[in-house]
């Protein structure tokens, strides 16, 4: 059957992510960040990729990381929202996974699980200034000292932190973040995390025991001003597919829904199979890039459920059937994503269950 939208992964391209992760932090160990779906890359082929290339992993939630046991994977696996309920807590001790303390909830269902015999290995989250998850800077102390007694949960305890500006280079917080973690931590033992792939590439003084890289380990730019490939990344994620139509249009001709877009002149358009229910965004400007054949032609019109149009001009020789490029090799993810007012994150994440992975 001949494909029409699908996404090409280059699984080769991860292991040189990884090493320039290990290149800019050499002296920290490299957790690899793989929730939602491995950025929509698909949880367990990148797992299995990576195995034996990172240190360990980390997810989000609990079902996260049990389907990464369940698939055979060994590391060391952090749950990077923790638990709200026993039955959580229970995963993640049934199936040996790591939790992020991020609150008091979290503490009084410990507290009530002291009989149970095998303690959990945790992370204490510490808010330095996210203002999302964590424990303020005047709670560590009094935290460590309820836990340090708390039977439930391993020893030494691990501590980590999240940035909130590190894709900024210029913006003094991340600094400000690294030296109040620092000093609350300082006469703490056990293992710390600080960096995110911003933080990886960015603020050298964020590389400690671990490191999470996530977006950079699919070869895209945490950083609004930059690409992947020019971080020395390579990106996985290609977006395909091809030419259904090609139509001739005369000047003053409107196109698509509501109209948005009308021929300045004579030309032909391309009509594409994809659209927001691919994932291509609906938010798309008018002239956004597109490859036709290798040729960069833009948007025009709305962005439909299951189509979009281009301006392929009056001398084109394209034909349906052609092969078309949305993002990939020579159309970087991170330049689509400005075009549509997001972020890289949005469109990778946001590829459905249509689209073809190959």
């Amino acid at each position: 059957m001949i494909r029409t939208a699908y996404a090409v992964i280059n699984f080769k391209a991860i292991a040189h992510n990884v090493q320039q992760a290990r290149l800019v932090a050499p002296n920290s160990k490299i957790m690899a960040v793989i929730k939602a779906n491995a950025y929509g890359h698909g949880l367990l082929r990148v797992a299995q990729t990576l195995n034996g290339l990172v240190d360990g992993f980390a997810v989000a939630r609990v079902q996260e990381g049990v389907r990464l046991r369940k698939a055979g994977l060994q590391q060391r696996i952090v749950i990077l929202e923790g638990f709200t309920e026993c039955e959580e807590l229970q995963n993640l001790l049934n199936y040996d996974l790591e939790a992020s303390l991020h609150s008091p909830h979290q503490l009084e269902i410990l507290n009530q699980q002291q009989h149970q015999s095998k303690p959990l290995n945790t992370w204490v989250k510490i808010d330095t200034g996210m203002n999302r998850l964590g424990f303020k800077s005047h709670e560590v102390t009094s935290v460590y000292e309820q836990l340090n007694v708390c039977k439930a949960v391993k020893k030494p305890l691990n501590f980590m932190t999240h940035f909130a500006n590190a894709d900024d280079k210029n913006d003094l917080k991340t600094l400000h973040q690294i030296a109040l973690f620092n000093q609350l931590t300082a006469n703490y033992e056990g293992e710390k995390s600080i960096a995110n792939s911003a933080g990886i590439l960015a603020w050298q003084t964020s590389h400690t025991d671990w490191v999470r890289a996530g977006i950079m380990l699919f070869g895209i730019s945490p950083f609004a001003d930059s690409t992947g490939k020019q971080l020395g990344l390579q990106p996985l994620m290609s977006l395909h597919s091809r030419l259904i139509a090609v139509r001739h249009v005369a000047a003053d001709e409107t196109v698509g829904y509501s109209g948005t877009w009308t021929s300045p002149h004579e030309t032909k358009l391309g009509v594409v199979a994809i659209g927001y229910g691919d994932g291509y965004p609906r938010y798309a400007k008018m002239g956004t890039p597109v490859l036709v054949n290798g040729e960069r032609v833009p948007l025009v019109g709305r962005v439909s459920m299951d189509m979009i149009t281009v301006d392929l001009g009056l001398n084109s020789t394209a034909k349906a059937g052609d092969d078309v490029i949305l993002w990939g090799e020579n159309l970087p993810v991170e330049e689509i994503a400005i075009c549509s007012d997001t972020i890289p994150y949005t469109l990778v994440c946001g590829i459905t269950p249509r689209v073809e992975i190959v």
